[in-house]
């Protein structure tokens, strides 16, 4: 991969020359990609609402259980 820059650019590149400008690039190019994949993980929000509904599905009251009386039973099996 090469990258073309305009002249004035070159000529105030080469007022530095002790700096690697391919680094310099190579980590622009690396702390772009790691933000734009945080963004894609935060844009998932189909998957998340649906593990929301899910959730909460699961923890509606089931017909004849009671947690308190289990957890109970649990702690009185120790």
């Amino acid at each position: 991969m090469s990258f073309r820059i305009d002249k004035e650019l070159k000529e105030k590149m080469d007022k530095f020359k002790y700096i690697n400008w391919s680094e310099v690039v190579r980590r622009a190019i690396y702390e772009t990609i790691k933000k734009e994949e945080e963004k894609m993980k935060e844009k998932d929000r189909s998957k998340i609402s649906y593990a929301v509904l899910k959730i909460s599905a699961l923890r509606r009251r089931a017909e004849g259980w009671n947690s308190v009386e289990e957890i109970r039973k649990w702690r009185e099996r120790l």
